[in-house]
């Protein structure tokens, strides 16, 4: 009896360790998620110059004439983007793949942004994006179909099958490791 108490103990332990990483990990996404219309003004703070000194770095804006107008342009891709990852590593349905395609859109134009024999950031970037698309919309597609095809032939709900196609690494790390 003794022995059952002390692995009792072991596993609360355990899960009381996981829960408060999970609470930690949580409360910074959360805090991010809340101070992201902060993160967008955070242009305001550059100036109007065409140069920007800081002890860091400089920046010159080159073909975008202020540097303001620059930051202003990348914070508006920028903040999305990271939205776009937060949930993409912690959606829990079986369609986030489908995010691959608005975080190729946004990648594509911050790679624009820093080129500069670009002109227009936002042009063209549809066909950029179709190779993405032609592997992402039919895999989604297939595994709908999968999914209905189930519901066709068994007794389940659509709930259930959800369960049943979500892929579930139990850290962050391991989301990522399944992709490459």
């Amino acid at each position: 009896m003794d022995n059952k108490q002390q692995k009792s103990k072991k596993d609360l332990v355990k899960f009381h360790q996981r829960d408060r990483k999970g609470l930690l990990v949580g409360s910074f996404i959360a805090t991010f998620i809340a101070l992201t219309p902060y993160f967008y003004y955070l242009y305001e703070g550059v100036p109007d110059t065409q140069t920007w000194n800081t002890f860091l770095f400089t920046y010159d804006a080159g073909a975008w004439e202020y540097a303001n107008y620059a930051m202003w342009i990348l914070t508006g891709k920028l903040i999305p983007l990271l939205l776009l990852f937060i949930w993409f590593f912690t959606c829990r349905h079986w369609w986030y793949h489908t995010l691959l395609v608005p975080i190729a859109m946004y990648l594509y134009q911050i790679l624009n942004f820093f080129n500069d024999s670009v002109n227009y950031i936002d042009e063209f970037q549809l066909l950029h994006l179709v190779p993405i698309m032609a592997i992402v919309v039919p895999s989604i597609y297939l595994l709908r179909a999968r999914m209905f095809d189930k519901i066709n032939t068994a007794n389940k709900s659509m709930e259930e099958l959800e369960d049943e196609f979500k892929l579930k690494p139990t850290t962050l790390w391991g989301k990522i490791k399944q992709y490459f």
